[in-house]
């Protein structure tokens, strides 16, 4: 692999070459910083667990080094977070037996340009190498500004590629945004209750965001029991653990297609469902 940072780097668990780890990959995710993977893309990451013929592949897009620290990371440099996080990334693909953990090392500032190309081009190479029939990435109604941007550059990516090089799906995931809000009709739901010991281990290698003042172990397994718990009103839970999604794909089959328009469109038919609902029972 040649990257276009000096800092990025590809880390495959299994000591495979890199280009047997790139053509293996059947489940890809692009994510903005370290730690977003093990949380929005569980169910990847469990799909290919212990599989010989399905291998994920996780993408990082930005370098980590401005996230928040505290206790051991208190008083860490922003070079010092970057190899931390990087070092805690490789952890999580061992953990998870990715196929590959690829992190591409862009400061957050140049994955939120738009007028630049670089990242959308590097991530239009890493697909078309892998080849995966699924990819997920953030959902673009978060509302933290690089996650959002790490969508559109992933939307853009595999826009730019040839309509046989494309995935069959594309989902944005939950992070900085829950997506319960959507209708029910609207949601994907990926069902992660099976081994719920590797989803706490892979959020709970990242010791410098858990331990570092942002309790994600316990927020994320909340979130997914809450979706399971309130999923429906008059039925018994059927899973313990739930990742809901915003089915991208229609944005990847119809290139013209406005990212905006197609948040919004699910915001409005949420908004016709709450006002029929209030009007019917008035």
């Amino acid at each position: 692999m040649e990257f276009r940072n000096p800092g990025a780097q590809i880390f495959v668990p299994d000591g495979a070459a890199s280009e047997i780890a790139l053509s293996r990959t059947t489940h890809l995710a692009v994510g903005a910083h370290q730690d977003d993977i093990a949380i929005m893309a569980c169910d990847g990451i469990l799909h290919c667990f212990g599989q010989s013929d399905r291998w994920f592949l996780a993408v990082t897009v930005t370098d980590g080094a401005g996230s928040p620290r505290a206790d051991l990371y208190a008083d860490h440099s922003d070079e010092q977070m970057r190899r931390v996080r990087a070092g805690e990334e490789n952890k999580a693909a061992y953990v998870g037996e990715y196929s590959a953990a690829i992190q591409l090392d862009y400061p957050s500032a140049v994955a939120k340009d738009g007028s630049s190309s670089d990242v959308v081009t590097e991530l239009a190479g890493i697909i078309t190498a892998a080849a995966p029939r699924v990819v997920y990435t953030h959902n673009p109604a978060d509302k933290h500004d690089t996650h959002v941007a790490t969508a559109l550059r992933t939307i853009a990516a595999i826009r730019s590629l040839a309509a046989d090089e494309q995935p069959e799906k594309l989902y944005g995931c939950e992070v900085w945004r829950d997506l319960d809000w959507m209708t029910d009709t609207d949601k994907v739901l990926f069902d992660v209750t099976l081994r719920p010991n590797l989803s706490a281990a892979l959020v709970g290698v990242y010791d410098s965001q858990v331990s570092g003042g942002k309790r994600y172990d316990l927020a994320v397994s909340g979130r997914r029991l809450a979706h399971a718990t309130y999923l429906q009103s008059h039925e018994v839970d059927t899973a313990g653990a739930i990742i809901i999604a915003m089915d991208l794909t229609p944005l990847i089959q119809d290139p013209a297609a406005d990212v905006a328009d197609h948040v919004t469109a699910h915001i409005a038919r949420m908004r016709d469902e709450i006002t029929a609902r209030i009007d019917r029972l008035c």
